[in-house]
């Protein structure tokens, strides 16, 4: 068989240059018959293998009938199944037709491309890290972000939180809108448990938040990604492009690098829009509803009386409260930030504590110490100090 570049010669001498047949067979070394082949031939030359059958043949039309049952019928499985009928082939052969052929079985589903209008939604959903997070005196702890993403612009938002609780997760959609610096008129969630009730309802706390804002809320489907597809490639892209390679020294280094990087991919040019993300945003401004003054009242409160031993706790670790106040009510409140209460009577400061996302700490004020020591009137007790000889005769 003539090589394609031998081919494509003889075509170029005969029909550009005039050379005849004889005088390319003899040039060549070829006979005049393999010459008139390739010059009658129309396409080049190429080795072709006569199909071989396949020792899966026989027993296509059982694949083919068990898959009409149960198009997700695992490969395994099929090939267990045509096992007594003869088949002796191994399982490689059984992967490939099934990967070829599933497809035709399979429900066939199609998607419809979804154009957002300027301020339309906004949509929302929590990725996990894939490693702990530093959350300082050599701990780490497992911890989410709340992304959002708007749909026209594709501007996107993160926020740090350290449980999937309803205060927390709220704390991340507000932090996220402000980012933004305007509301959009829906917010679009899976059914994530603190958030949804049930039947596409949402939970008292999250109905307030969003009556508070004016805002509309929807929930996706189950098994439904494709409905909140922006905010699933905007998690992808954080998956793949900001966690790699990254080191955090505790929670607000994560948050921080976590800012800067929303900042540098807002202002890129996104593949699918063919601008940035920030110009389109200008353009939502002019549409999305401004913010209200301030932001909504998400911190935890709870109304304790202060005890003899006075500490209050939250998530294993122990804030000191004002010794002065004990036997009095005191409203406890709980941001992301910071753990102060006040005397329900009095109005009087009991605690203002930095939040520690740490386990198991004491965390006592100095003040607070201080009072306690003079309460209880505590002093330095007095050591005697034997001399050594005393010892010596005991032990003799």
């Amino acid at each position: 068989m003539l090589e394609v570049e031998r081919w494509a010669e003889l075509r170029r001498e005969h029909f550009v240059r005039g050379v005849g047949v004889r005088e390319l067979a003899k040039r060549y070394g070829i006979s005049r018959n393999t010459v008139r082949v390739a010059l009658r031939a129309t396409e080049p030359p190429a080795f072709r293998c006569p199909p071989r059958g396949s020792k899966l043949d026989p027993y296509k039309d059982e694949i083919h009938e068990l898959l009409r049952r149960d198009p997700r019928l695992p490969a395994v499985r099929v090939r267990e199944l045509i096992a007594p009928l003869g088949f002796g082939g191994g399982q490689t052969i059984v992967d490939d037709y099934l990967r070829e052929i599933r497809p035709v079985f399979a429900t066939r589903r199609t998607y419809q491309r979804t154009i957002y209008r300027p301020g339309e939604i906004c949509q929302f959903d929590l990725w996990e890290p894939s490693h702990h997070v530093p959350v300082g005196y050599g701990q780490t702890r497992r911890a989410w972000v709340v992304v959002a993403c708007l749909g026209y612009s594709r501007v996107g938002a993160g926020a740090l939180v350290f449980s999937k609780e309803a205060p927390d997760v709220l704390w991340g959609i507000a932090r996220c809108l402000w980012s933004f610096a305007a509301l959009p008129g829906v917010l679009v969630w899976d059914r994530e448990g603190s958030l949804h009730k049930g039947g596409g309802r949402p939970t008292d706390i999250y109905a307030a938040l969003c009556g508070q804002l004016k805002l509309d809320w929807f929930f996706c489907e189950r098994a439904d990604p494709q409905t909140k597809g922006v905010v699933e490639r905007l998690q992808e892209y954080l998956e793949t492009n900001f966690e790699p390679g990254r080191r955090f020294a505790n929670h607000l280094d994560f948050q921080a690098q976590l800012d800067s990087w929303f900042t540098k991919a807002n202002a890129r040019v996104h593949r699918t829009l063919r601008c940035r993300p920030v110009d389109r945003l200008t353009e939502e401004h002019a549409v999305m509803r401004a913010l209200p003054g301030c932001q909504p009242d998400l911190d935890r409160r709870v109304v304790t009386r202060v005890a003899a031993d006075p500490y209050f706790r939250f998530e294993t670790n122990d804030y000191s409260l004002d010794p002065d106040l004990v036997g009095q009510r005191v409203d406890v409140r709980i941001s992301q930030a910071r753990i102060t209460a006040t005397a329900l009577d009095t109005g009087q400061l009991a605690c203002a504590h930095e939040r520690s996302f740490a386990r198991h700490r004491t965390i006592t004020a100095l003040e607070h110490a201080c009072r306690l020591r003079t309460r209880r009137g505590e002093a330095e007790p007095e050591v005697e100090i034997r001399p050594l000889a005393a010892y010596d005769a005991l032990i003799a």
